[in-house]
């Protein structure tokens, strides 16, 4: 069998008269293996295979002489930087910066699994700008279900600048949480953070690989409970440090999972569909002015809905 390229994106193949029948897909692994088998499947559910002028079906067969038409579509991580039409909302912007407030289920960053469809493709779709920036100018981000508030560089300076203080700790970010059980005092866990040795999607603070420093503040905000008196706290909690699902692996280290964050051991309370963490406010110093700038965010819809089936004590 030969292989004409027709194009720059469609490989015509031409099965010889001595070929045996076989399904179209293995046919496929075997005459193009540098494209694993799910992604020609994927290309044939798509319509992007014809056999005979025709489009194809996955376990369809083919034999002697069959004529094979194949579209070739650029793999999920090369569109990982196209712009998209995504909705967020931008609270401020300047010159120098854009600040947004997030959406619980809004991916930040294109990574496995979600090479689309993200904040990045949403920036880069309404300032084009950012596509000269590392990284589409984001310095921090949000867990898909965390909403809030993030910043973004518009440019190189001042991304290099967001960067600094970052590194030097002078970005405040405060988040407000539900969390599992009564939280009756305010304090800091300092426990460095790293990859669970036994669950790669998740970190822990027993026995990390690779940990590094974490640092977060929390304080009670109210006391309640739930219709079957299960008991849930309102806390806010300020980062000085900000390592991946920091908040929600330090509460859980205490005994204090955040509500519905299920990788963590919460459980939904009050019809919580995600895990009850949210960026509300965010403050940095603007370049341009060297002077500090606070952006504030209320709690979104499903956040106010779960409070509301919770009863409330007086603050502690």
């Amino acid at each position: 069998m030969q292989c004409v390229d027709s194009g720059p994106e469609v490989l015509a193949f031409q099965l010889p008269i001595t070929a045996r029948p076989d399904r179209l897909d293995k046919v496929l692994a075997q005459k193009i293996p540098e494209h694993s088998r799910s992604r020609l499947q994927s290309w044939v559910e798509s319509g992007q295979v014809w056999v005979n002028g025709t489009p194809a079906k996955v376990r369809q067969k083919v034999g002697p002489g069959d004529r094979i038409e194949v579209h070739v579509q650029p793999a999920p991580e090369q569109l990982a930087f196209t712009p998209e039409d995504v909705a967020f909302q931008v609270v401020a912007e300047s010159p120098d910066w854009v600040v947004v407030n997030k959406p619980a289920g809004l991916v930040t960053h294109p990574g496995a699994g979600n090479w689309s469809g993200t904040l990045l493709n949403g920036l880069l779709f309404r300032f084009p700008e950012l596509a000269t920036v590392a990284r589409a100018g984001i310095v921090h981000r949000l867990d898909k279900d965390t909403s809030g508030l993030l910043v973004v560089a518009r440019n190189e300076t001042t991304q290099t600048h967001l960067v600094r203080l970052l590194q030097a700790r002078t970005v405040k970010r405060t988040y407000v949480a539900l969390v599992h059980g009564t939280v009756d005092h305010a304090g800091t866990i300092n426990r460095a953070i790293g990859r669970d040795p036994n669950v790669p999607v998740r970190m822990t603070v027993d026995r990390p690989i690779a940990p590094k420093e974490a640092i977060t503040h929390f304080t009670p905000l109210a006391r309640g409970c739930d219709a079957h008196d299960a008991k849930v706290s309102h806390v806010q909690c300020e980062l000085e440090t900000g390592r991946t699902h920091q908040i929600r692996v330090h509460m859980a280290s205490i005994r204090h999972p955040l509500v519905a964050d299920t990788l963590y051991g919460g459980k939904s309370v009050a019809g919580a569909q995600r895990q009850m963490l949210h960026a509300c406010a965010l403050s940095f110093i603007d370049p341009a002015s060297n002077a500090p700038v606070l952006f504030e965010s209320p709690l979104p819809a499903d956040f106010l809905a779960v409070m509301a089936q919770l009863h409330w004590d007086a603050s502690p």
